[in-house]
């Protein structure tokens, strides 16, 4: 699994969703300043890094979760992903909303599930974790069982894997925030200088430049 982290993460900066700049940081929606910025929606608009990303999340649900009798897409980064794999595994599919609509039928959960079917849910990206697990809390409460969560990337910070824990959700993802800094450094993407700035921010990423 490392050498696919190290691999995916050369592919995200080829494409450039994954944007590193340690002296113009970015920020997030959440008000946090950050030198990282990840968009792994870009990966659909590049058929090589599409497919790649669909057949590597499909081994890694082999791997780890065979039992996966559907599969569920977050949205929205993770619905065109999540339908992708499902294809390709020929399972069910369905997509979870951040909350259910205020019209029609009011669904959280689009699509036809099973109750009591296993489910493993795919995402794009984590950073603290909140939205995909409350997807997954939205499934639990359709009547699914949810076996676990495969990701394209994460950011790796403790509080995310604390909330996954609690929640009893296993995690595997393509590749992290590690992975991404090992391979910026060997390809002088960044500087040992920049190297330390992002190690440094990941240690407190909600008071990091303030």
């Amino acid at each position: 699994m490392d050498v696919i982290k190290k691999l995916f993460a050369e592919k995200l900066m080829r494409i450039q969703a994954i944007k590193l700049q340690p002296n113009e940081p970015f920020t997030w929606a959440s008000g946090w300043k950050s030198p990282i910025y990840t968009d792994n929606r870009k990966t659909l608009g590049f058929p090589d890094v599409r497919s790649f990303v669909k057949l590597e999340l499909c081994h890694a649900i082999q791997q780890y979760f065979p039992e996966a009798e559907a599969v569920a897409g977050v949205a929205t980064g993770a619905i065109a992903q999540g339908a992708l794999v499902a294809d390709e595994l020929g399972l069910p599919y369905a997509y979870v909303r951040p909350k259910p609509k205020d019209h029609g039928m009011g669904n959280q959960v689009e699509g036809e599930l099973t109750k009591g079917t296993k489910v493993i849910v795919v995402e794009d990206l984590i950073s603290t974790g909140g939205s995909s697990l409350k997807a997954v809390a939205a499934l639990r409460e359709y009547g699914v069982e949810v076996i676990g969560m495969v990701a394209s990337f994460t950011y790796g910070f403790p509080v995310a894997e604390e909330a996954f824990r609690e929640a009893g959700v296993k995690l595997i993802t393509l590749s992290d925030y590690n992975a991404v800094l090992e391979q910026a450094a060997e390809t002088g993407y960044i500087t040992d200088a920049d190297k330390a700035v992002l190690a440094e921010w990941r240690k407190a990423p909600d008071t990091w430049g303030k």
